[in-house]
């Protein structure tokens, strides 16, 4: 994988794989199949040394999951789904910096996460110092409630779990840390019930952020919204750049000669690949099944429920609050919107909206205290919004080199967060998933 601030290398003239031929001069552009993060990333990265794209995007608009749009029921722009990011996500940021949109990235600046139970009305603040050493486990005001100090060494058995041991087998299953902070933050990151959660996942996720001190388990939301600081600054850093969107441009087949993609089958006709030209294949896992017939993905998926309702209620210094003993896990609290987030929803995924929003409203009036009747609500329902990060398919993750019965095929590149990244779906694995794909084509790799 990429290492954040290691820069992409060209292929060194007498040292070339002969199975992948990627020099710097015989890159002159990629086709890149979705527009989503991933795709997005590894288009900026090639960008940075030069190379052009065209991305080839399915649907009306680019960004797949982290994307915003014009709601007419609330009568206001909204994001699809929640994505929180933390300080500590590098790959993120340093997208962020390089499409010039890391000042749209808002929050207090400080590590807090205020936590409410619903079930006995205590609330409380989950407060880091911002440097390494975790002097705040030694304070009771800024831990959670019923623990101790030595609970805290719970987080070193990720350390030691199995391969293939999952969360609730790691960490077990008892105890006011796991049941208050651990348990909740699981669910969020894996979108994975913790029975089946693969521990592993957990643990590189932790390493990145919470053992690193505050300054990296600081959040960040987008000031006004998802594509305004994932999507559009990429866009338009890319077009100036010589890169091309192509909107609602479904690529139907991929044709092959000699263990290279000649030509993408679109339905407005056929898009030569020339040669010395990159393929990049950033679509979803079941998309890329169809198109590459063999490939080994993830096929099984957890679903995440949003609830936006339309009603104003103050922030508190973080904008976010975690919420225990209901059926709503994170609550995001915007101007004029309430975002309720449920994750490895596959348990309530299929009912109607009315009765989500009727399951979910009263745990936003004792969260947030507040008196009003339900406002206006849009219930946004994602079936396959990720893998399950379980041991099975975690093993199902490709690389993003393939290689298929016949042998590799030279000018194609896997992305995507389902490939194997080494963390979990989410806008950090997606992004390092694009920069992994990069550094195949400029490391000939």
């Amino acid at each position: 994988m990429r290492q954040q601030g290691r820069p992409g290398r060209w292929t060194r003239k007498g040292s070339v794989d002969p199975l992948t031929p990627f020099i710097k001069e015989k890159v002159p552009h990629s086709h890149i199949i979705g527009a989503g993060l991933a795709g997005l990333a590894c288009a900026v990265a090639l960008a940075r040394h030069g190379i052009r794209s065209t991305l080839y995007e399915s649907g009306p608009a680019a960004g797949g999951r982290c994307r915003s749009y014009f709601d007419r029921v609330l009568g206001c722009r909204i994001d699809n789904g929640n994505h929180l990011l933390l300080s500590g996500n590098s790959a993120t940021m340093a997208y962020l910096d390089t499409t010039g949109a890391r000042d749209t990235i808002g929050g207090s600046g400080l590590p807090r996460f205020p936590f409410v139970d619903l079930a006995t009305g205590e609330r409380w603040t989950v407060a880091p110092d911002l440097g390494v050493i975790p002097w705040w486990m030694f304070r009771r005001d800024r831990r959670v409630p019923g623990t101790r100090l030595r609970d805290y060494l719970a987080l070193l058995a990720l350390r030691r779990a199995g391969a293939d041991a999952t969360v609730a087998e790691a960490l077990g299953p008892d105890g006011a840390l796991y049941r208050r902070l651990l348990e909740p933050l699981a669910v969020a990151a894996l979108n994975t019930p913790p029975e089946l959660a693969l521990a592993r996942l957990l643990r590189t996720v932790v390493d990145q952020t919470l053992l690193k001190g505050g300054r990296a388990c600081i959040p960040c939301l987008p000031r006004e919204g998802l594509s305004e600081s994932f999507i559009d600054p990429a866009v338009a850093w890319l077009g100036s750049r010589g890169g091309r969107l192509r909107t609602g441009c479904r690529v139907a087949a991929l044709h092959q000669e000699n263990r290279l993609v000649t030509a993408l089958e679109t339905a407005d006709g056929m898009m030569p690949v020339g040669a010395g030209e990159a393929v990049v294949l950033a679509a979803p896992p079941w998309v890329a099944e169809e198109l590459l017939p063999g490939l080994v993905a993830p096929d099984e998926f957890q679903a995440i429920v949003n609830l936006h309702f339309g009603v104003a209620a103050d922030p508190g210094e973080a904008g976010l609050l975690g919420v225990l003993g209901g059926t709503a896990e994170w609550i995001f609290i915007k101007p004029g919107i309430v975002s309720v987030t449920i994750s490895a929803a596959n348990r309530i995924v299929d009912r109607p909206a009315e009765a989500l929003a009727a399951l979910v409203w009263p745990d936003v009036r004792a969260a947030l205290r507040l008196e009003a009747a339900m406002p206006p609500v849009r219930v946004v329902k994602e079936r396959r919004a990720t893998f399950a990060a379980t041991a099975t398919q975690e093993r199902r993750r490709p690389g993003p080199r393939w290689v298929a019965e016949a042998g590799l095929l030279h000018n194609l590149v896997l992305a995507g967060d389902w490939t194997s990244t080494g963390l979990p779906a989410t806008i950090e694995g997606a992004i390092r998933s694009g920069d992994a794909a990069a550094d195949a084509i400029l490391d000939g790799a």
